[in-house]
């Protein structure tokens, strides 16, 4: 009998038919990135904006457009319009020398919307009012695109694994397909954020299903390195955005435009292959046998019918669950400082990405830098850990995060560039830490327990997430409230990974037991059988381990 680890091996483990599969999954990954920060780009604080106030504009008092300014708005003590303020009305039968000797001028929050600067183009933000009592809209929708991502891990995970990773990853093109062109004419605000929540769905699912097909079809030798290369399809997405939305200044074109690209993917219907793995867990022998000899005669490899027609079922191998995580002394101990760790992960990640424009330079021009900064950072995320080890790789990315945020707080607002810096060695922290701690944590979890670890850990990563654009609206109160939280909580994480066993160049786990055995390292004469090491979700290369999927 022949697994299909050992046939994967026979056909090529990362040819040309990988290789064909890694470009097909990225485009979708660069698109994901649009429907992750577009909305930064149409709520720009840029836009001046004052109480539209109808009786200055009757044409019987003829008063100027200054005139007009000046009897309806008071001043703050910069001496600049109050943008949330106007003064009360005039009783009826005032006469025009009472009206402009500012003789009325109690002042009232606006009560008929906004006027803003003619001949510019149109934003979410002016559209639908999100300025003064309705500012926070801005960062609550954000709140609810992440949690739709939550949602969308609990839907799509499942999904995946019952109905395919082909047929969902094309309900996943389609649903970005009709949701985002749908976004881009919605007549209210309230419709809008219904459909930021249901495109997070799809997009956490992509997330899911594209990791599994491509952890199924590419050998260990080459999964770490083919799931980072995938991965940094979001990161030249940010870099592409940042040029659209320089173009594209009208949000609902702007929409359009960063969602018309999926209908060219149309083509996948045919070219996307099924996991042969997948089909195999399911019983579909016949139709894994033909993808199996299509991709051997992509890879230009020579498939023995003789080997191919021993192939035989996948077995799923044992499961604990998540009590098992509390149960255990040292699992509990990793388990809530990992929930920690991905908590702050995110907090990092998207506090930093959703304030982009907050630092001084030109937001396009920092978008561009943030997403080009994210390729290296992952990359070189794996090399830090062959250097300094899983756990002081992993505390370094989070305190090196954390000290950035504390130290921008101290840079002066006329001084821009240093700012700016600073986010970006915070943003490559913070994208490297995440790398870190997927490959991390997949090596620490025993192996019976490692789905149900990462899937429980991630939905901490996902609360990170929802609370990220919230924690904003402290500003409000303090402007140095938000970056103290982003830099105060990883640095205390980073430090709580002290606790955590190191894994460089430790056997993995496979059982509760066997974490009670202490570390055993990795042998180099004797190399494991592939099926071994895809059951327990690792790679041959020293050290590094990939997760295949996660419902979370």
């Amino acid at each position: 009998m022949v697994q299909f680890s050992q046939v994967l091996a026979e056909i090529g483990d990362f040819g040309r038919f990988q290789i064909q599969l890694l470009l097909l999954l990225w485009v979708p990954n660069l698109i994901s990135a649009f429907y992750t920060f577009s909305q930064v780009f149409m709520v720009l604080e840029e836009e001046i904006h004052y109480c539209s106030v109808a009786w200055v504009k009757n044409h019987t008092l003829n008063l100027t457009a200054a005139q007009q300014l000046s009897l309806s708005v008071p001043l703050d003590a910069a001496g600049n319009p109050e943008p949330c303020l106007m003064f009360r009305p005039p009783p009826d039968g005032a006469s025009l020398e009472d009206i402009l000797s500012h003789r009325f001028n109690e002042t009232q929050p606006c009560e008929a919307g906004w006027d803003y600067p003619e001949h510019r183009p149109l934003s979410l933000k002016r559209e639908f009012n999100l300025v003064c009592d309705r500012k926070h809209l801005k960062e609550t929708s954000q709140s609810v695109y992440m949690a739709g991502l939550l949602v969308g891990a609990f839907i799509f995970g499942p999904l995946c694994d019952r109905i395919g990773r082909k047929i969902s990853t094309l309900i996943q093109l389609l649903l970005f397909a009709l949701i985002g062109l749908s976004t881009a004419f919605v007549p209210s605000f309230d419709l809008y954020l219904v459909l930021r929540f249901a495109i997070a769905t799809a997009t956490a699912g992509y997330a899911i299903t594209n990791a599994s097909l491509l952890a199924e079809w590419v050998g260990p030798s080459r999964r770490t390195q083919a799931m980072v290369l995938c991965h940094c399809g979001f990161s030249v997405g940010q870099m592409v955005l940042a040029g659209l939305a320089y173009g594209i200044r009208n949000w609902r074109l702007f929409q359009i435009a960063s969602t018309a690209p999926v209908l060219l993917l149309f083509f996948y219907f045919w070219v996307l292959p099924e996991s042969a793995r997948w089909l195999l867990t399911q019983g579909r022998v016949e139709e894994a046998k033909r993808l199996i000899q299509k991709a051997a005669s992509v890879n230009r490899r020579k498939l023995s019918p003789e080997l191919l027609s021993q192939l035989v079922l996948e077995k799923t191998g044992p499961s604990g669950n998540a009590l098992d995580l509390f149960r255990h002394p040292q699992l509990r101990k990793m388990t809530l400082i990992l929930f920690s760790v991905w908590f702050v992960d995110s907090l990092g990640y998207y506090g930093l990405s959703l304030q982009v424009g907050d630092f001084g330079l030109d937001i396009y021009l920092t978008q561009l830098i943030f997403g080009a900064v994210e390729v290296p950072a992952r990359y070189c995320s794996t090399f830090m850990m062959e250097w300094f080890g899983r756990r002081w790789s992993q505390m370094g990315t989070l305190v090196m995060g954390g000290l950035v945020c504390i130290t921008i707080i101290f840079i002066p607002a006329d001084l821009p560039i240093v700012g700016t810096v600073l986010a970006i060695f915070g943003k490559f922290a913070t994208a490297a830490g995440f790398t870190i701690s997927y490959i991390y944590t997949a090596e620490l979890y025993p192996t019976i327990i490692r789905q149900t670890g990462m899937g429980l850990v991630a939905i901490f990563s996902r609360i990170g997430g929802i609370l990220t654009p919230l924690v904003m609206l402290l500003a409000d109160f303090h402007k140095a409230l938000p970056m103290v939280i982003y830099g105060s909580l990883p640095i205390g994480a980073g430090l709580l990974c002290l606790l955590l066993p190191e894994t460089r160049g430790q056997a993995m786990k496979d059982t509760i037991q066997d974490l009670e055995q202490g570390p055993h390292p990795r042998t180099l004469e004797v190399e494991p059988p592939e099926n071994e090491a895809e059951a327990s979700g690792r790679t041959s290369s020293p050290g590094v381990a990939v997760v295949s999927s996660t419902y979370f």
